[in-house]
């Protein structure tokens, strides 16, 4: 069996009040190879955004060890691109200067840097709003820019945290369209937050379903359907059964919660 590109290792979190403590997640493991898709699906408070804020370096784990093509990331912060449901440009900048920030915080002059980045915005569909600020363009274009820019961080993993949540139904099949191109052409590993099972079943290779008190991984599915797909799979009678398992198991952890 191949060692995995990504790995995360038996990772567990705690955090203390005065009163209690209490475990965000626990022995949480599972992997990615180079160019895979994963989809996290939980209910609130499952832990989805401690376990991203550890791999992203921004907190330390209790124990556990989190890996990149084998060596530990915990000592070597910065290797993610991070994208949040918020679009988060900065509104003083054009939609070009925030698509640079990244490359031209650590140096590289701005026009090779928008240089570099003319296939993600051609893809993306900016090129007519390089100009503008992000109050003048709409929630499914500003978020465009965000995934641009977070593609432009060159960084090996990519994590992204309902970055469609927002947004209406069509804007948000048009954007899943999109970050399944640049994905699949890209070979990105990522891994990606969501509510919604049907988007997991339409992007991922594999779906992680988490559970609550103490966040842990109920169940992994694998899809081997290649990607990208379409809408129709998920009238396949083997998606039709991953959906229903998965919300059968989702029901059960927000009625024991209850």
């Amino acid at each position: 069996m191949p060692t995995p590109y990504f790995e995360v290792a038996h990772l567990t979190k705690h955090f203390s009040t005065d009163e209690s403590t209490v475990a965000a997640i626990q022995d949480v493991s599972f992997s990615l190879q180079k160019g895979q898709f994963l989809s996290i699906l939980g209910p609130s408070g499952c832990g989805k955004s401690t376990l991203f804020n550890l791999i992203a370096g921004l907190m330390q784990p209790d124990c556990g060890d989190i890996r990149l093509q084998g060596e530990s990331m915990l000592l070597r912060p910065g290797l993610t691109g991070y994208m949040l449901q918020k679009d988060l440009l900065l509104p003083w900048r054009t939609i070009a200067d925030n698509i640079v920030l990244s490359k031209t915080l650590h140096g590289t002059r701005r026009q090779a840097a928008l240089k570099s980045a003319v296939s993600d915005i051609a893809a993306c569909g900016l090129r007519d709003l390089l100009n503008r600020r992000p109050d003048e363009c709409s929630g499914g274009q500003r978020q465009r820019a965000a995934l641009v820019r977070t593609l432009q961080t060159g960084k090996p993993l990519l994590l992204l945290d309902e970055p469609f949540g927002a947004l209406d139904a069509i804007t948000r099949l048009h954007l899943q369209a999109l970050l399944t191109e640049v994905a699949t052409k890209k070979r990105l590993t990522i891994l990606f937050v969501t509510h919604d099972v049907d988007e997991a079943l339409l992007l991922s290779d594999a779906i992680l379903v988490m559970g609550t008190a103490p966040g842990r991984i109920l169940r992994q599915y694998t899809l081997e359907e290649p990607r990208p797909r379409t809408m129709r799979v998920l009238s396949q009678p083997e998606f039709i059964r991953v959906k229903g398992e998965i919300l059968t198991l989702l029901d059960k952890e927000v009625t024991a919660d209850a």
